[in-house]
C-alpha cells in the first residue's frame, strides 16, 4: 500500500490533539476511521509509530522521525495548493538588477495602491530573463535582447548610459565623457546579464573587455580603477557605491527597458504591470532636466 497524504494527516492530528477521539473529531471521521488509517500507515512503512495508552498517544522514536516529514510533506502541499488556487492574487516581478531603477520604490506605492488585491513581489534572479526562465517570477524587467518566439514583451521605456568609474578616476571631475574616449580604457562588463557589449564601437576600435559574473563583481572591478564600466541610469539608483561615481556618456544610444512574459501563460495583472511602469517612464522623460554633478 501506497502512502498517501490523508494518512499523514491523520498521524499528525493524532500527535497534536493526543487522542484518537480527538483526531477524529478534528478530521471529522469517526474513531474507527482513525485507527484504520493508523494501522494502513503503520503497515506501508513497516514501523509501529505511536505509542498508545488507554489516555494518550506519542510517537515513537520512529514516529518522530515520520512525524517531522509529514508536517514537512503537508505543509508544502498546502503551499503548492494555496499558489495554484491563489496565484492571481500575488504578482511575482523578477529582475536581473537594478529593477526598475528610481521607479522601483514608486511603481511598488502605485501598485499598492491601485491593486491591493494583488500582492506585488519584486524577484532578483541573476539570469538574462530575470528569472522568468527559471519560473521564478511572472514577469520581468529586461535590458537585454528579447527571445521574441518564447516570450511577450512592452518596451516601458529607455535609461540614459553612464559611465562608471572609481572616484578617484582623472575622469571622476568630468561632466560626461564619449565611446571614443571609453574605448581606450579596459571596460568591464557583465557577460551573464549586462547591457553593454563591444558591438558599441567599430570592429577595428574596441576597448579590451574584462568580464565579471554579475553586478556585484562588476562594481568591484570598477572599484579599483584599472577599468570603468557603461550601464543604464537605473544602476545608478539602485548600486550607490562608495568610491563609484557615474557620468553621462552622452553618444551612447539609450537601452530599451522591457517588461516580458511567458507567451502562452500571461499573469492576468501583465497589462496592468506594463501601463504603470510605462506611465513612471513617461512622466520621468517629461519632468524639467537636471544637470548632471
Amino acid at each position: 500500500m501506497d502512502v498517501e497524504l490523508r494518512h499523514l494527516r491523520c498521524l499528525v492530528a493524532i500527535v497534536d490533539t493526543g487522542t484518537f477521539t480527538d483526531a477524529a473529531i478534528e478530521l471529522g471521521v469517526s474513531q474507527a476511521a482513525v485507527s484504520r488509517t493508523v494501522l494502513a500507515l503503520e503497515h506501508a512503512l513497516g514501523v509501529r509509530l505511536l505509542h498508545r495508552t488507554s489516555r494518550t498517544c506519542t510517537p515513537t522514536t520512529a514516529g518522530v522521525q515520520v512525524l517531522a516529514r509529514a508536517r514537512h510533506l503537508l505543509a508544502e502541499v498546502d503551499d503548492l495548493v494555496r499558489e495554484a488556487t491563489t496565484g492571481h492574487t500575488r504578482l511575482r516581478l523578477g529582475h536581473a538588477w537594478s529593477a526598475m531603477g528610481r521607479h522601483t520604490n514608486e511603481f511598488q506605492r502605485r501598485w499598492a495602491s491601485r491593486h491591493p488585491d494583488v500582492e506585488l513581489h519584486l524577484v532578483r534572479t541573476n539570469t538574462q530573463t530575470g528569472g522568468l526562465a527559471e519560473g521564478a517570477c511572472d514577469l520581468a524587467v529586461a535590458r537585454v535582447g528579447i527571445d521574441a518566439h518564447r516570450y511577450a514583451h512592452a518596451t516601458v521605456g529607455h535609461e540614459r548610459r553612464y559611465c562608471a568609474l572609481a572616484a578617484d578616476d582623472p575622469w571622476a571631475r568630468r561632466r560626461s565623457l564619449t565611446l571614443d574616449e571609453i574605448r581606450r580604457r579596459v571596460l568591464a562588463v557583465d557577460h551573464r546579464t549586462g547591457t553593454t557589449t563591444a558591438d558599441l564601437w567599430p570592429p577595428e576600435d574596441r576597448p579590451e573587455l574584462e568580464r565579471t559574473p554579475d553586478i556585484d563583481d562588476w562594481l568591484a572591478a570598477i572599484s579599483t580603477g584599472r577599468c570603468v564600466g557603461i550601464t543604464p541610469q537605473s544602476t545608478l539608483t539602485q548600486y550607490r557605491r562608495d568610491g563609484i561615481v557615474y557620468r553621462p556618456v552622452r553618444d551612447a544610444a539609450p537601452v530599451p527597458v522591457h517588461l516580458i512574459w511567458r507567451r502562452h501563460d500571461p499573469h492576468p495583472a501583465t497589462p496592468a504591470a506594463v501601463a504603470l511602469l510605462t506611465e513612471l517612464y513617461a512622466e520621468a522623460d517629461h519632468a524639467p532636466h537636471r544637470p548632471t554633478r
